[in-house]
C-alpha cells in the first residue's frame, strides 16, 4: 500500500504551544511536492503524547483535509490503554485517514500475549488498515518478531513499523510474515540497508527535512541498487543522526524552524533545543544541502 520515504511529521505549534494551522498545510504541501509516499500525522514525532485526545484527532482530521487527497495520510493512533486506541482509530477512520500505526503500549510492559491480544481487539474493532509500531527505545517494551507473526494473518494488519535498528529482524519478518506485509524502518540511520534487506520504506524524522532527497534514497534502495542507494544516503547520513542529539522532535523542530518551515513552538516537557547542540544540528543540514 505504501511503499518509500514516509515522513513522521511534525506537529507545528506557535511559541504558546496552540496549533498552528498555516504551517501544518505549508508542511502538507512541502511533502506533497517533495514526491513523499505517505504523511504520518501525530506520531511520536508528531508529540502525540503531548496532545490531548480532542487535537489529537483535530490534528489528523486537518492534515487529511490539507492533503486533499494528494497525498496518504497515516494516523498515530497507540495508547497504552486499549480502549483508548480503539477510539484513537475509530476517529481517525472516521475523519478519512487511509490507515492507522499504532505504538507498543508504553509505561505497563504487557507481555508478548498482552501485545497479540491488544492488537487483535484493536483490528477487530476498527474497520481501517493498521501498522504495528515496536520501539523499545521509548517504550520499554519489545514486540518479538514472534508475536508480530502472530498478528500477520489479521486482514487489516497490514505491516509493522520495525524501530529497534535490529536488521537481523529484516529477513525473519519477511520470512515469517509473508511477502505481502509491510515492513518498515523506524530507524533513519538503518533505514537505507534495511530497504535493501528486503524492507518496504522508512518511516523517517529526517523526511521532515529532506522529502526529496528521502524519497530518491528509498526509490534506489527499493530498486536494488545498493551503490545508487549508498550515494544518495551519505549526504543525508549525519542529519540521521544529528537529529536524535536530544529527545525527538526537539533537533528536528528547530532545525524546520531554522529553514522557514514552522515557528518556535514545542510543548512541556519539551523544550527548545539546547544552544549547545544548534552547531552541529546545523552543521548536518549543511553536508546534506539544506542550509
Amino acid at each position: 500500500m505504501f511503499r518509500g520515504s514516509i515522513v513522521a511529521l511534525i506537529t507545528p505549534m506557535h511559541s504558546d504551544g496552540g496549533i498552528d494551522d498555516a504551517s501544518l498545510k505549508r508542511l502538507v504541501d512541502f511533502h506533497v511536492a517533495g514526491g513523499t509516499t505517505a504523511i504520518v500525522a501525530v506520531g511520536t514525532t508528531g508529540e502525540s503524547a503531548t496532545l490531548d485526545e480532542d487535537e489529537h484527532c483535530e490534528v489528523i482530521g486537518r492534515t487529511v483535509d490539507f492533503a486533499a487527497g494528494r497525498i496518504p495520510v497515516i494516523a498515530g493512533t497507540g495508547a497504552n490503554s486499549t480502549r483508548e486506541a480503539i477510539t484513537l482509530t475509530r476517529c481517525a477512520r472516521d475523519v478519512g485517514a487511509a490507515a492507522a500505526l499504532l505504538v507498543t503500549p508504553y509505561y505497563n510492559k504487557p507481555t508478548q500475549e498482552g501485545l497479540y491480544l491488544h492488537y487483535k481487539a484493536v483490528a477487530e474493532a476498527v474497520d481501517l488498515p493498521q501498522i504495528l509500531y515496536n520501539v523499545p527505545g521509548r517504550t520499554a517494551c519489545d514486540m518479538l518478531p514472534e508475536t508480530v507473526a502472530r498478528l500477520a494473518p489479521i486482514e487489516n494488519i497490514i505491516g509493522v513499523k520495525e524501530a529497534t535498528g535490529d536488521l537481523a529482524r529484516v529477513p525473519r519478518l519477511r520470512q515469517d510474515c509473508g511477502d505481502d506485509f509491510l515492513l518498515y524502518s523506524g530507524d533513519d540511520a538503518s533505514g537505507c540497508e534495511f530497504m535493501l534487506l528486503g524492507g518496504d520504506g522508512v518511516i523517517s524524522v529526517t523526511s521532515n527535512l529532506a522529502p526529496r532527497q528521502m524519497q530518491s534514497m528509498c526509490e534506489a534502495a527499493l530498486s536494488g541498487d545498493r551503490e545508487g542507494a549508498h550515494a544518495l544516503n551519505q549526504p543525508l547520513d549525519a542529519l540521521h543522526h544529528e537529529l536524535f542529539v536530544q529527545s525527538n522532535p526537539i533537533p528536528v523542530k528547530w532545525a524546520a524552524a531554522e529553514m522557514g518551515l514552522c515557528a518556535r513552538g514545542i510543548r512541556l516537557p519539551l523544550t527548545w533545543l539546547s544552544e549547545e547542540y544548534h552547531a552541529r544540528v546545523r552543521y548536518a543540514m549543511e553536508l546534506a544541502g539544506l542550509v
